[in-house]
Protein backbone atom coordinates (compact mmCIF):
# COMPACT_ATOMS: atom_id res chain seq x y z
CA UNK A 1 0.00 0.00 0.00
CA UNK A 2 1.34 3.80 -0.63
CA UNK A 3 2.15 6.13 1.76
CA UNK A 4 -0.60 8.59 1.91
CA UNK A 5 0.35 12.46 1.84
CA UNK A 6 -0.80 14.68 4.13
CA UNK A 7 -1.17 18.38 3.81
CA UNK A 8 -1.25 20.63 6.54
CA UNK A 9 -4.01 24.10 6.57
CA UNK A 10 -2.48 26.89 8.12
CA UNK A 11 -3.35 30.92 8.29
CA UNK A 12 -0.58 33.18 6.59
CA UNK A 13 -0.82 37.02 6.87
CA UNK A 14 0.65 38.59 3.82
CA UNK A 15 0.54 42.25 3.22
CA UNK A 16 -1.57 43.70 0.46
CA UNK A 17 1.51 44.40 -2.10
CA UNK A 18 2.78 41.21 -1.55
CA UNK A 19 -0.35 39.22 -1.93
CA UNK A 20 -0.85 41.07 -4.80
CA UNK A 21 2.59 39.88 -6.59
CA UNK A 22 1.83 36.74 -5.76
CA UNK A 23 -1.77 36.54 -7.86
CA UNK A 24 0.00 38.10 -11.01
CA UNK A 25 2.63 35.73 -10.70
CA UNK A 26 0.39 32.63 -10.08
CA UNK A 27 -1.99 33.91 -13.05
CA UNK A 28 1.10 33.79 -15.35
CA UNK A 29 1.86 30.59 -14.42
CA UNK A 30 -1.25 28.95 -14.68
CA UNK A 31 -1.67 28.24 -10.80
CA UNK A 32 -4.05 29.01 -8.22
CA UNK A 33 -2.65 31.21 -5.83
CA UNK A 34 -2.52 28.86 -3.15
CA UNK A 35 -0.75 26.50 -6.04
CA UNK A 36 2.03 29.04 -6.31
CA UNK A 37 2.87 29.64 -2.47
CA UNK A 38 3.54 25.66 -2.29
CA UNK A 39 5.79 25.91 -5.47
CA UNK A 40 7.37 29.15 -3.62
CA UNK A 41 7.52 27.48 -0.66
CA UNK A 42 8.96 24.19 -2.05
CA UNK A 43 11.48 25.63 -4.35
CA UNK A 44 12.98 27.69 -1.32
CA UNK A 45 13.41 24.37 0.87
CA UNK A 46 15.23 22.52 -1.81
CA UNK A 47 17.46 25.02 -3.28
CA UNK A 48 18.28 25.39 0.33
CA UNK A 49 19.33 21.70 0.63
CA UNK A 50 16.01 21.46 3.43
CA UNK A 51 13.89 19.54 1.17
CA UNK A 52 15.53 16.29 -1.14
CA UNK A 53 13.71 16.96 -4.58
CA UNK A 54 11.92 13.96 -5.52
CA UNK A 55 13.42 10.97 -7.52
CA UNK A 56 11.42 11.16 -11.17
CA UNK A 57 9.69 7.94 -11.75
CA UNK A 58 11.73 5.03 -13.35
CA UNK A 59 11.05 3.87 -16.89
CA UNK A 60 9.95 0.76 -17.07
CA UNK A 61 10.24 -1.69 -20.46
CA UNK A 62 6.69 -1.59 -21.09
CA UNK A 63 6.78 2.05 -21.53
CA UNK A 64 9.68 2.32 -24.33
Amino acid sequence: MAKKETTKSFVLRVDAETMAAIEAWAADEFRSTNGQLQWIIAEALRKSGRLKRKRPKEESPSDS
